[in-house]
């Protein structure tokens, strides 16, 4: 097990997306945003299924930068209630993973 985290966060559009990735890593609060085009959502808000094409927003980053990514997601993002979903990296390659913890570190 490792204190590298994947965090999932949607976009309405590709300029948001980069806008967005690009503050992250600056920040440091991620080492690397992948964009992902093309992703359709399907959704419940406000009590209405929705379905909205969306950019999905793919963030690498240490177990102690989350909450400040996080919010820092909440603060830049457009949407009222933006996707910020947590994974865990239970392994990877050891090299890779060493940058990921040199890029997130001040």
């Amino acid at each position: 097990m490792t204190s590298a985290r994947v965090v999932l966060v949607t976009a309405p559009d590709m300029t948001t997306a980069e806008r967005l990735g690009e503050r992250l890593v600056e920040e440091r609060l991620a080492a690397c945003a992948n964009i992902v085009a093309g992703i359709v959502s399907i959704y419940r808000w406000d009590d209405r299924v929705q379905r909205d094409e969306e950019v999905l927003i793919v963030l690498k980053t240490e177990q102690e930068r989350v909450e400040a990514l996080r919010e820092r997601v909440v603060t830049l993002h457009p949407y009222d209630v933006p996707e910020v979903v947590v994974l865990p990296i239970t392994g990877g390659h050891v090299p890779y993973l060493e940058w990921l913890t040199r890029s997130t570190t001040r």
